[in-house]
């Protein structure tokens, strides 16, 4: 292979590995970053705010247009309710889905989503959090030691993948290898304010830590020039891969 192909080849591996999250409050707006983006990001994330503002419905929209879609809705309640809303978010087309890495919740939909292509994510513990948050919520562990715990069950129930920070991804992909698909929020360029998350990393570190996907926010859609933001950390990922 030529060092040109080499080069494509390395660019279009790293565009694959950011998701950027359309954290909007409306359709319009994530309509307006997903046309600024243009052919530069294939795959985005859907949370809770745009869910409940016709998100689900959009994101049917992206997938027609040849876009992944990570629906991260972090499902959580008793077995059988999650277990229905499992099955009926399997069948939109949606690559992944957040749940809550409580064993009954992940069982729940494993079960549900058992023949489909979707993927399950058990979120371990959220990237602004830390030890002293952990504490007044009434665990009795540390970060380090909950998403150990939480990443050991999520194995044993089929989850295919978890979501933690960049900082615990490294421990993580030792113990289980290629098993477990890791998505890192909390992704900060060095040149970027933290903005209300605690356990943060850089796109190039983070994937050296073991990240598959990274989920990126504020940094592109707040930027000035959301499709150059977007093009410098697919940068960062391609030169850590090369």
């Amino acid at each position: 292979m030529s060092a040109a192909a080499f080069a494509l080849q390395n660019a279009a591996a790293a565009r694959e590995k950011l998701i950027v999250a359309l954290d909007f409050a409306t359709i319009r707006e994530a309509e307006a970053l997903v046309t600024t983006l243009g052919d530069r990001v294939g795959f985005y994330k859907i949370g809770s705010e745009l869910a409940y503002g016709g998100g689900l419905s959009y994101a049917q929209d992206l997938i027609k247009d040849g876009k992944q879609v990570f629906l991260d809705l972090k499902l959580h309640d008793i077995g059988i309710t999650v277990s229905r809303a499992s099955a009926k978010i399997a069948r939109l087309g949606a690559r992944f889905l957040t749940v809550h890495a409580y064993p009954q919740t992940m069982k729940a939909a494993k079960l549900a989503a058992a023949g489909s292509s979707l993927r399950l994510l058990g979120v371990t513990v959220l990237t602004s959090y830390d030890d002293h948050d952990l504490a007044d919520a009434g665990y009795a562990y540390g970060v380090a030691d909950l998403v150990a715990r939480r990443a050991g069950q999520a194995y044993e129930a089929g989850l295919d993948g978890l979501i933690l920070s960049a900082q615990e991804a490294g421990v993580v992909r030792a113990r289980f290898g290629q098993d477990m698909i890791l998505v890192t929020p909390g992704i900060r360029p060095a040149n970027v304010e933290a903005s209300g998350q605690k356990r943060t990393m850089t796109p190039a570190a983070a994937i050296a830590a073991g990240a598959d996907y990274l989920v990126v926010g504020r940094p592109v859609t707040q930027a000035r020039n959301p499709r150059e933001a977007a093009e410098a950390i697919i940068a960062e990922i391609a030169a850590t891969m090369s």
